[in-house]
């Protein structure tokens, strides 16, 4: 009996100073590719510890592991993260080109960093769904943007400002009023979290009024073809 509990002891003060001398040496992290943050401010996130015996443990969410979120602190250069979720400002993020540094802490391991590379806006096109503007039924101005993911998606006013040369803006619409005579419109849209992409494009104002629709005011009704 006295040989099993010295035994038991031995294998315990082992188990302890293995313990002790396993400390975590490496963190990775990943972000959530399916969430599209290309367009929204908050996307989850995981992390991985890499021990010194070359063991890992990961945190729960999305990368399904055991070690919970309540269990270590994490501060961000950008934002701050909740129960696995970074929440972000996007305009800081482009004067960060697009890098969040995470600096992660748990109890018995010293402060360590990993950084996670968010998607960013390439390029923006204009993808217009008619060849003219009708006098007094809204434009959609549509705007796609292309981004380092490879994802092409539409913009809308919580990204884009826009200007035309006449008309006038109602959220994403333009609309030409019915007794304005201008013949081409400027539309010119900028990226707010960084104004130095900026796009336009001219689109003409369809001068012949529908069949349906009667003439402006002052303006005769077009003949019929005599026969």
């Amino acid at each position: 009996m006295k040989k099993h509990l010295l035994l038991t002891a031995f294998m315990l003060i082992n188990l302890l100073a293995r313990a002790q001398q396993v400390k975590a040496i490496r963190i990775n992290a990943w972000y959530d590719t399916t969430a599209i943050s290309e367009l929204y401010d908050r996307v989850p996130i995981g992390l991985q510890y890499t021990y010194s015996d070359n063991s890992t443990r990961q945190t729960t969410g999305l990368l399904q592991g055991n070690l919970r979120w309540n269990k270590i602190q994490v501060s961000s250069s950008n934002g701050q993260v909740q129960n696995g979720i970074l929440s972000f400002n996007r305009q800081q993020l482009a004067q960060q080109h697009y890098r969040i540094t995470l600096t992660v802490t748990s109890e018995g391991n010293p402060p360590l960093e990993a950084t996670i590379t968010l998607p960013h806006l390439t390029g923006m096109r204009f993808n217009h769904y008619a060849d003219s503007i009708k006098r007094d039924i809204r434009y959609y101005i549509n705007v796609e943007g292309k981004f380092s993911s490879g994802r092409v998606l539409p913009l809308d006013t919580a990204q884009l400002l826009f200007k035309t040369s006449a008309g006038q803006v109602l959220g994403q619409d333009l609309l030409i009023e019915r007794n304005d005579t201008v013949k081409t419109v400027t539309i010119d849209a900028w990226y707010k979290p960084n104004p130095d992409m900026f796009i336009h494009s001219v689109v003409p104002v369809k001068q012949m009024p529908d069949p349906d629709l009667p003439p402006p005011p002052g303006r005769p009704a077009p003949r019929g073809r005599r026969q």
